[in-house]
Parts: structure tokens; sequence; C-alpha cells
């Protein structure tokens, strides 16, 4: 009886700090967004009416239209990119080991540390950016990068990719390990180019890779924060608000816990939308094997 409870006494402190850090936080949050609350008096019951109020937000419309563009700004570019870095760090060249670290660095920085650097790149005046484009005789595209409505989100998703693509590549990296070599030299001695290779062999070995891949940057895009608020605060005017900036904002600064509550419901619920769907499409592949 004893060896039968040993496995389940070893689980049981870390799934009691697993549900006090993530389960009953999550828990809560659907409570307290069913209420009216500014943190310090007792929460007061409301039923729908945050979630109501959200739709009928323009500034939370705008942060959720942000973070889908973010979504496709992370697959459209971080994937791609991702995809041609890691087949050209795969082959075997002089230096191709020096040359990927360099191509990994940024994932060794912080998304605070990024937007602080970024924020100096895109400064209007002095950034490398805009006096590059001057230095050239391009001064007529320098612009206010982060202080232009229209230009301002899609700076930070520039800046951002800039340490989300080195993710992707090192997932890509990782699937190539298991693409059949095999099937490559045999499309070789039939007479393949470089292209049919990969558009033929290696692309649909690397489907696995490619799910993994564009989950994550589907997931990242959505919980984007830290980089937005180094850099722009979601400003000017809300232009470049995420949902979890625009939740940080009405929570902490505004007061009202219940509404920004209801803005970290509608984020979690979209999250996890995708990542079922990732879940399933696992399950799915491994009752296929």
């Amino acid at each position: 009886m004893k060896k039968k409870l040993t496995p389940y006494l070893f689980l049981a402190g870390p799934l009691a700090l697993y549900f006090i850090w993530v389960i009953y936080p999550i828990f809560r949050t659907f409570i307290v967004s069913f209420t009216r609350w500014d943190g310090m008096t007792k929460p007061r019951f409301v039923g729908w009416e945050n979630f109501v109020r959200l739709f009928n937000d323009r500034y939370f419309i705008l942060s959720l239209l942000n973070n889908f563009k973010w979504m496709i700004g992370f697959v459209i570019l971080s994937i791609p990119l991702g995809l041609l870095f890691a087949m050209l760090m795969d082959q075997k060249y002089p230096g191709h080991r020096v040359y990927k670290s360099l191509v990994y660095l940024p994932m060794a920085l912080s998304f605070v540390v990024i937007g602080q650097i970024w924020s100096w790149v895109l400064e209007p005046s002095g950034g490398i950016v805009n006096t590059f484009l001057r230095w050239i005789g391009l001064e007529n595209l320098a612009k206010p990068w982060l202080s232009d409505p229209r230009i301002v989100t899609y700076s930070l998703i520039w800046a951002a990719l800039w340490r989300q693509v080195p993710y992707a590549m090192v997932l890509f990296l990782a699937g190539l390990q298991s693409v059949d070599r095999e099937h490559v030299e045999a499309a070789i001695v039939d007479g393949a180019n470089a292209f049919q290779r990969f558009w033929y062999v290696i692309l649909p070995e690397l489907r696995p890779a490619m799910v993994i891949t564009i989950t994550v940057n589907i997931i990242d895009s959505l919980r984007a924060f830290d980089i937005v608020f180094v850099m722009t605060r979601g400003g000017p005017y809300y232009s470049s608000s995420v949902m979890a900036n625009y939740m940080y904002i009405q929570a902490f600064h505004n007061y009202r816990m219940g509404y920004g509550a209801a803005i970290a419901v509608i984020q979690f619920l979209i999250t996890l939308g995708f990542i079922l769907v990732y879940v399933l499409n696992v399950l799915k592949r491994e009752e296929r094997l």
C-alpha cells in the first residue's frame, strides 16, 4: 500500500504549487471578471456587464485587432525567415557554428532588453534607422517610427521579430534532425534540384515542426506585452495597445479590476482555443502512427 502511495506523495507538492500559482489565479480571475471592483473595496457582482462593455469599447477592439496583426506578422514573417535561417545553419561550412550562435543571440535577451535596444534604434532624430536613411539620401523615408499611429504597431512587430525569428529557427533546426537523409539522397540520385528536394522531400517531413512553430508563434503574439510596454506603453492614443497592455492599464492604472479581469478572460479563451487545436492535431498524428 505504501509503495502505491509513494508516487502520489512525490506529486503532491508540485501539484499543490501548480494549483496555488496557476489554477486558483485563473479561477479567481473568472470570478472577478463578473464584478465591479477597484481592488480595495468589496467587489460588487455585475454579471455580464464587463463583457458587454468590452465589445463596445473601441480601445479594446483596437487592442484585439492589434493582437491579430501581431499574429499575422509572427506567422507570415517569422516562419519563412526562421525556416530560411534553419536551412542555412543546417549546412556544414567554415564558421557555421559561429554564425548560428550570432543568429541565436537575441534569444538570450528578454523582450524588455530588446525593447530598450529598439527604442534607441528607431529613435526619430538620432536612431540608427533614420540616421542611415539620411546618410544614403533617403531622408524622405525617415519616420517617427514609434509616434506615428499608422505605423507604430508594425514597428513593434518588426522589433519583436528580431527575437522571434531565431526562436523559429531553433524549432526548425530540431525538425531538420528528423528528416530522413536517405530520402534526400534518393532525390539527388533521381536528379531533383535543390528547390525540388526542399519542396517535395524536406518540407513534408517538417510538418510536425511547422505545426509546433506556428502554434508557438500564435500564442506568443497573443501574449505580447513587455516589448509594447517598454517601447510605447500602448500609445500614442492606444494605437499600439494589445490586450495584455490594455488589461494592465485598466486593472492597475484605472483600478478597474473587474474590467481588467474580463480582458484577461477573453485573452485566455482565445489562447486556449489555439492550444486545443494544437493538442488535437498532435493527438491525431499520434493515432496515425
